[in-house]
């Protein structure tokens, strides 16, 4: 009896041991089919694990000009060092007119050899985000960094920096994740919008309708405090620019009524507050 509590014991430690601490940032190269935006670019995944969870976002850019940020979520089993990653979505993107994002997946395995050096590797597949446009498989291996190496080189357009920003509301949530669409206001006149989380680009020059244009924000203890901006890119036939918001946040609901001319933009600004069951916990 003896001889089999050290075994197992022996087995659950060898296991415990083989899993490996895959938190921290992750870079290496994505090289595409021909005929892409990028033949060549760079993926760096800042990764979050939590037990089997794994949660982060993902940076491919070329260049400081050229870049898609987009959330992930998946999974992480420790037994065999295997990862699998779904993007969630694009939180912002600056790229030429022409491209198309991908949305990808990605399955991954842990690797770290004699040396010093740590990979994760493996292959993905994609969707395009226009459902047309090919995302062609490939094959990827990601070396550890001990911090993150991407800057995007922002420059705001003189529609958000010399307009007042104007607050509608402020929305206290309970969420990490707000999804918000966003439709013309009545009769649609060709009003034109672009939308920024916290001076970052999530929506370009995008007309409203009655088909919605439609993002994800992510709040969380870290930076507590999201400012969504609407800007109007014109007046359309029927001054002002105004649209209908649409927020979804955990299971409440909120409708937003957004104006935007030559002198002012329109503000929500998102604060996040921990659950109450969670402060309860603690």
């Amino acid at each position: 009896m003896l001889r089999k509590v050290i075994l197992l014991t022996f087995i659950f430690c060898t296991s415990v041991a083989g899993a490996q601490d895959i938190n921290g940032i992750w870079k290496g190269r994505l090289v595409m089919a021909p005929g892409g935006c990028f033949p060549v670019y760079n993926l760096e995944l800042q990764i979050q694990v939590a037990g089997s969870k794994i949660v982060g976002t993902a940076y491919h850019f070329s260049d400081s000009l050229n870049y898609v940020k987009e959330s992930f979520e998946g999974t992480y089993r420790k037994d065999s060092n295997s990862i699998s990653i779904q993007e969630t979505g694009i939180i912002t993107f600056k790229i030429r007119e022409d491209c198309v994002p991908c949305v990808k997946k990605y399955t991954l395995t842990y690797h770290k050899g004699d040396g010093p050096e740590e990979q994760i590797r493996g292959t993905w597949t994609g969707k395009a985000t226009d459902g047309k446009t090919a995302c062609d498989p490939g094959s990827i291996i990601l070396i550890r960094f001990d911090k993150p190496t991407f800057k995007p080189e922002i420059k705001l357009p003189p529609t958000l920096t010399k307009r007042k920003a104007e607050l509608v509301k402020e929305i206290r949530v309970d969420t990490g994740v707000i999804k918000i669409d966003f439709y013309d206001n009545g009769q649609i006149d060709g009003d034109t919008i672009s939308v920024y989380a916290n001076n970052m680009p999530v929506v370009s020059n995008k007309c409203l309708g009655t088909k919605p244009i439609s993002i994800s924000i992510k709040v969380d203890h870290n930076r507590p405090e999201q400012e969504v901006i609407m800007v109007g890119e014109n007046l359309g036939s029927i001054p002002p620019n105004t649209a209908l918001m649409i927020i979804n946040a955990g299971d409440k609901r909120y409708q937003l009524y957004l104006t935007s001319d030559e002198q002012k933009n329109a503000m929500v600004r998102f604060i996040y507050e921990k659950p109450v069951a969670s402060v309860k916990s603690q």
